[in-house]
């Protein structure tokens, strides 16, 4: 039978003497200004194609295995390294634990689908890799997991979200902050809709792929062909939250920052969505959730597009897309300078480059597990009160759901066996 999430016994058991603290190599005094070995794990559109290509323009790091469950793309990720760095070196291995395993590897960048990555994440500081792992969380209990082995490991862990680094995110959460919009009142945030993905029927598995590991944690359900496409995944409740938490996990962060709400979250959550019925997919393709928070701001998080625009008393300023340029109620506060005494921490690189930076000198990065947590959990309450059709009363403090045991099951999911939060590599 799958476990559920057992936090307490799972920190009591990871104490054990069965269950060794492994330190990083660069702990045991290797010198910060050697190379940062790094494996990469989830070698799919995203792993290869942002994270991969973005590390190995950093001097400071050096890839030396890179790992998929499919054999074309663990093959091809290798040659794209290999002929990046002019040799021959780089290892393409199937199963992520061999990644864990090798005492040459100081770090791991996981871009697997969402149901992996706090348990590859826990199995990969338990091995004492320092961690760059992709947001989300697959739900809020294993959101608490991650920052109690972060913190009890002590590796350097960063969530691989982008925002905190783009001009335009960072502006917007600056000018609010520092209150240059006066008293922030409403917050809207636009995401994409969901896809719509037909059911098929089950298939044999394809020569080359490991569906079983693929799958890890998640339930057991027969292969189709769509399932484990590039977004395919993303909008079935076994493995993601759907786009809420695909694409919220950007926008929705910068507008909890703006209202230094990022280590707290909504007080009050009443979403509705559409669910697709007699398809893969199942996760809303349509929605409306309105977010209250203690502060009184209210957001508004609505499909059918991306964009962030945050009003306050003495104006208001927007991204009305992805990445597009800004917009204000006075043109002026799109150059405006930020006050000496800023109330948002200094912009930093890109979390690629603030990864490595960390792993070198042992040092805080820009998403860490808290901010993930909290981030997440927000998102998960959003699909928890679309799911249930009613609001949901959070008390940020507690970290708990209020007087609703339905809603509360939903913060978490067994995990399929063999597989456990005592796992390791």
């Amino acid at each position: 039978m799958a476990r559920t999430i057992n936090r307490r016994r799972f920190i009591q058991s990871a104490a054990a003497a069965s269950l060794p603290l492994l330190l990083p190599r660069r702990a045991l005094g290797a010198s910060p200004n050697e190379q940062v070995t790094l494996g990469c794990i989830g070698m799919g559109n995203h792993g290869v194609g942002w994270n991969l290509a973005a590390i190995l323009k950093i001097p400071e790091a050096r890839v030396v295995a890179v790992c998929d469950v499919f054999t074309d793309r663990r093959e091809s990720a290798r040659d794209t390294v290999n002929a990046a760095y002019g040799n021959q070196d780089c290892a393409a291995i199937a199963d992520f634990r061999e990644v864990l395993a090798r005492p040459d590897i100081d770090a791991v960048v996981i871009s697997t689908p969402d149901h992996w990555h706090v348990l590859m994440s826990v199995m990969a500081a338990r091995a004492g890799k320092d961690v760059f792992c992709e947001k989300p969380t697959l739900n809020i209990d294993q959101g608490q997991v991650l920052i109690d082995v972060m913190n009890e490991t002590g590796v350097v862990y960063q969530g691989g979200i982008e925002d905190r680094s783009v001009d335009q995110y960072y502006r917007i959460a600056a000018l609010a902050r520092n209150g240059m919009l006066g008293t922030v009142r409403h917050i809207r945030v636009g995401l994409p809709s969901g896809e719509v993905f037909p059911k098929e029927d089950e298939a044999p598995v394809p020569e080359g792929f490991d569906y079983d590991l693929w799958l890890g944690p998640a339930r057991y359900t027969p292969y189709t062909p769509t399932k484990t496409g590039a977004q395919q995944w993303r909008n079935v409740w076994d493995y993601s939250g759907g786009k809420l938490t695909d694409w919220g996990a950007h926008l929705m962060d910068t507008a909890q920052v703006a209202i230094f709400e990022e280590h707290r979250g909504p007080v009050e959550v009443d979403g509705k969505g559409v669910f697709p019925t007699d398809a893969l997919s199942n996760t809303a393709t349509e929605y409306e959730i309105h977010y209250r928070y203690a502060s009184g701001v209210e957001m508004l998080v609505k499909s059918g597009g991306p964009g962030i625009r945050v009003e306050g008393d003495d104006g208001w300023i927007e991204c009305p897309g992805w990445r597009q340029p800004l917009k204000a109620s006075d043109p002026a506060l799109l150059d405006a300078a930020l006050p000496a005494d800023n109330k948002l921490w200094p912009q930093p690189p890109t979390e690629h480059v603030d990864f490595i930076r960390a792993v070198q000198q042992r040092t805080k990065t820009t998403y860490s597990p808290t901010d993930i947590h909290h981030l997440s959990t927000a998102m998960h309450l959003g699909n928890i009160s679309m799911r249930l059709g009613r609001k949901i009363q959070w008390d940020a403090k507690t970290q708990t759901i209020i007087g609703d045991d339905e809603a509360t099951a939903l913060r978490s999911c067994p995990l399929r066996a063999p597989w456990t939060f005592d796992a390791t590599a």
